[in-house]
């Protein structure tokens, strides 16, 4: 429904649910747009009409979509030697800025990073025919209303905008509106798939005891015919807590969230998506736009924000026609939160049955095996996990470096090895000066130990004074 309206030109708002190919949707209208050398040869074009500047700008709210867009239009414009760049922050900047000098048609950044490097003129965006909002709502969203309207500022008056989510309140397309001329507003829906949420994506929802949810997620992940599953927490904190105790049990668990350095961030994305860990634990940092195929089972750890962040993390799964299970574990305190989500989209949930780990409804209806306990059997840890996977060096920007779960063992590492290299340096330096120099180093006069001047108001306290003063004034003890 797409591709003849943004083919022709003209301004697009896109809505359709999780899963459905939205990427290619703007990406394929793009990847023919663009002039590259190729039309130059074939007549399409007239050779005055190439830039190394980019023609195309797709503007994505967090760095793990950005990479991905990037691979997919990396695949999709092979044919046509489409050049595109990914540009967000958590990396080091020179090897973007020499992409850039090289020669770009597709720039997919993150706002932060696209207007550092906009600043310092190493970004060119006054060639842009085509701007695409991806994750649209999220982009005009408080947070990032500002970044982008600097950057929509950047582009020039006359291009075609195109905007894609899943989720599009009217306040979002009224506010669309102001920087599009004209738009198409398409909505696309299986005739036989009613609500909002997708058909295939089986629900339950269980109201559970906080200090019961490690052991209820433990029993879960242990169902019949679970394949990847992706678990989602409200707080980092929970995240990286729940990613360790979860490895502690005996899973394959890697985190991703915001306290990470990039390159860990990336490595358990990584490991996640060549099933070297099969449950990846995460913030809503991850809700948008993911695309990793044969997650089977997704869990709100913790009840979203609101309806939109639910229909998100739960798109997650029954991606492009396949079938999928999405388990909300609401607490006691969250309840009035749910019932909002629950009314917003129609769910018939609005009160969650009371579950534990050891309830025999949470068995039959996830398809657990009976006789499950929370810690993984030995027989059945069978993936290499995510110290397998390689923390790439990125040159990370910023002081968070590459902490976390990820990166901590080869920081400690790292550390060693210079420690050792220092140890070996000293001892060839004292070899170097000749067997003089350790008697030297021995014969240096002990240092005086600084003696401390006592005062009172200014003037000099007499300490033998002060200390006969004291005799004086001491109680006598007769024997």
């Amino acid at each position: 429904m797409t591709l003849p309206v943004a083919l022709s030109g003209k301004d697009v708002i896109g809505q359709a649910k999780t899963g459905t190919g939205k990427t290619l949707g703007f990406g394929l209208p793009l990847l023919e747009r663009v002039i590259v050398p190729a039309d130059v040869e074939a007549g399409r074009a007239k050779p005055e009409q190439l830039t190394e500047a980019p023609q195309a700008l797709i503007v994505v709210p967090t760095r793990e979509l950005c990479q991905q867009v990037t691979n997919d239009l990396l695949t999709a414009g092979k044919a046509r030697n489409v050049r595109v760049l990914a540009i967000y922050g958590g990396r080091a900047y020179e090897p973007q800025v020499e992409a850039l000098k090289k020669g770009i048609d597709i720039v997919v950044g993150t706002p932060g990073r696209l207007l550092d490097l906009a600043g310092q003129r190493k970004l060119d965006l006054k060639h842009v025919k085509c701007l695409v909002l991806d994750e649209a709502d999220e982009m005009l969203d408080l947070g990032f209303l500002p970044d982008v309207e600097k950057i929509i500022n950047m582009l020039p008056a006359k291009r075609q905008t195109m905007l894609f989510s899943a989720t599009m309140p009217g306040a979002v397309i009224g506010l669309a509106r102001r920087y599009m001329s004209q738009p198409t507003h398409i909505r696309a829906t299986a005739p036989d798939d009613e609500g909002q949420t997708v058909a295939n994506t089986k629900q339950f929802v269980y109201r559970a005891h906080n200090m019961d949810k490690p052991e209820m997620v433990s029993r879960i992940l242990q169902a019949e015919g679970r394949g990847l599953a992706m678990i989602f927490c409200r707080t980092k904190r929970t995240a990286a807590d729940i990613a360790e105790q979860l490895e502690k049990r005996g899973f394959a668990s890697g985190a991703v969230h915001g306290d990470l350095g990039q390159g860990a961030r990336e490595q358990a994305l990584r490991a996640f998506r060549n099933g070297k860990v099969d449950v990846l634990v995460c913030t809503d940092v991850a809700a948008r736009g993911i695309d990793v195929g044969g997650v089977t089972h997704v869990i709100n750890y913790q009840s979203p924000e609101d309806e939109k962040t639910y229909l998100h993390r739960i798109g997650r799964t029954g991606r492009a026609g396949a079938k999928g299970i999405a388990i909300t574990l609401v607490d006691w305190d969250d309840i009035p939160r749910w019932q909002l989500i629950n009314k917003a989209l129609d769910l018939g949930f609005n009160d969650p049955v009371e579950t534990y780990s050891s309830s025999p409804h949470l068995y039959e209806e996830l398809n657990i095996p009976a006789g499950t306990k929370g810690v993984l059997p030995r027989a059945e840890r069978t993936r290499a996990g995510l110290g397998a996977e390689e923390i790439e060096d990125l040159g990370e920007t910023g002081g968070r470096g590459r902490g976390g779960r990820g990166g901590r063992p080869q920081e400690r590492e790292r550390g060693r090895d210079r420690e050792r290299d220092r140890d070996r340096d000293r001892s060839r330096s004292r070899s170097a000066s000749g067997p003089d120099s350790a008697p030297a180093e021995q014969e240096r006069p002990a240092r005086t130990p600084r003696r401390r001047r006592r005062t009172r108001a200014g003037s000099p306290l007499d300490t033998a004074a002060q200390a006969s003063a004291a005799t004086a004034t001491a109680p006598v003890v007769e024997e």
